[in-house]
């Protein structure tokens, strides 16, 4: 990766980790939206390299937190996660290209609907939802990772629903984001794709990434809980009309290739 390339994904990687830290979520979808969106660097590069940085924004951004988490909600959710990242992946290898299309149109218009639905009532739900609404959030974005690469807008949209306050919802989004990570480096890892550059990348990366989460912990954005609930959902919305976008333009631009 060039000087010109490697600054900017720096620098996407800041916004990403002081983002992250002050919702919980948002680092790969920054980066991997962007990066990939200007074609700085390989899709796969990108996604190891979010991976790490990932498990570095949570080391730094958790300690003195943790006592905030709901260990519930993030044990159920998780267990839903592992497995169905598998089964997304599986999946899709037994998917056309027309019907993995789809299938990311109605996902994608799904995730608009509750984000745009979510942003214009923004108030928490009375009481906490149970283990298995967790669990079910896991599985769906689970699904979504391993088929799209996209892990985020199921879990994001349950937890934010939550009446929890705004360092719960967040602490337990990086937690769970985090262990993702954990697992997918560990099998990029295992299956040697994680080359000696990435290393390189990341080692240059941390510094940038630990500075944006510790400023983060230290100068949140002044918002109320109800304007970080509008900021998480209209994220949703972006991310729904994202899914969308794909197969809508490869089929009305497919007649004239």
């Amino acid at each position: 990766m060039s000087l010109d390339t490697l600054l900017p994904v720096l620098a996407l990687l800041g916004l990403g980790s002081y983002f992250q830290t002050v919702t919980g979520f948002g680092m790969g979808l920054i980066v991997m939206g962007a990066a990939s969106g200007l074609h700085l660097a390989p899709v796969a590069t990108l996604a190891a390299l979010v991976s790490l940085l990932t498990l570095a924004n949570g080391a730094l951004a958790l300690p003195g937190k943790l006592h905030h988490i709901d260990w519930r909600a993030v044990r159920a959710a998780t267990l839903g996660i592992l497995p169905s990242v598998v089964a997304g992946v599986v999946l899709l290898h037994y998917l056309s290209g027309t019907a993995a299309g789809v299938l990311q149109l109605m996902l994608g218009a799904v995730v608009l609907y509750g984000g745009i639905g979510a942003a214009l009532r923004p108030a928490a739900l009375s009481s906490r939802s149970g283990d298995g609404s967790f669990f079910v959030s896991g599985v769906c974005g689970g699904l979504l990772s391993g088929l799209f690469g996209v892990s985020g807008p199921p879990l994001i949209f349950q937890f934010y629903r939550q009446p929890l306050n705004m360092v719960q919802i967040r602490c337990a989004l990086i937690l769970v984001f985090t262990t993702t990570s954990a697992v997918r480096t560990a099998y990029s890892a295992w299956q040697g794709e994680l080359a000696s550059d990435v290393w390189l990348q990341a080692a240059l990366a941390f510094p940038v990434v630990a500075l944006s989460t510790i400023a983060a912990r230290r100068f949140p954005p002044p918002l109320s809980a109800e304007a970080t609930r509008r900021v998480a959902f209209g994220v949703l919305v972006v991310l729904g009309a994202y899914l969308m976008a794909g197969p809508l333009w490869q089929w009305f631009a497919a007649p004239s290739a």
